[in-house]
C-alpha cells in the first residue's frame, strides 16, 4: 500500500479550485512545492458559483475527469485545508489515483451537494483571480 508521503514529512494534496496558482485561496498552498498539473479520473467538477466541487462519478464514464494541480504539503498544512474546505462536513477527502498514478488526498463533495449546479464538461474550474 502506498504511503500518504512524498518525502520525509510531506504529502501531496490535488487541488482543483481556489487554491490552484494564481487564484484567491492560493496563498495556503503559496509555500508548498508545486509538483506539477494532473487530473483525477472518476469524478465531474461542478461550479458552485464561489468555488467548484468534484463528485465521484458512480457510472464509470471514461470521459470523467478534473484538471487540477498536485503540491507537496506538510501535515500542518493538511490540518489547516481540512478547516478551509470544511471538511468533513462541506467535503469530505479522500486517498486517490491520478492520471499520472500518482496518488493525492483530494477533497470531494457529495452528489446531492451539486444536483442543482451546472456541470463544467471540461472538467476545469477558472475562477476569480488573485
Amino acid at each position: 500500500m502506498e504511503q500518504h508521503a512524498t518525502e520525509g514529512n510531506y504529502r501531496r494534496v490535488f487541488v482543483y479550485g481556489t487554491l490552484q496558482r494564481g487564484l484567491v485561496n492560493h496563498g495556503w498552498l503559496a509555500k508548498s512545492p508545486f509538483l506539477g498539473n494532473d487530473s483525477l479520473p472518476g469524478a465531474w467538477l461542478h461550479d458552485l458559483g464561489p468555488f467548484p466541487m468534484a463528485v465521484p462519478d458512480p457510472s464509470g464514464d471514461a470521459g470523467a475527469l478534473v484538471h487540477g494541480e498536485l503540491f507537496a504539503i506538510t501535515e500542518v498544512t493538511l490540518v489547516q485545508l481540512d478547516r478551509l474546505e470544511g471538511a468533513p462536513r462541506l467535503y469530505q477527502r479522500h486517498w486517490l489515483p491520478l492520471l499520472s498514478g500518482a496518488s493525492a488526498w483530494v477533497y470531494l463533495g457529495r452528489a446531492p451537494q451539486v444536483r442543482h449546479s451546472p456541470r463544467l464538461l471540461d472538467g476545469r474550474w477558472r475562477g476569480r483571480r488573485r
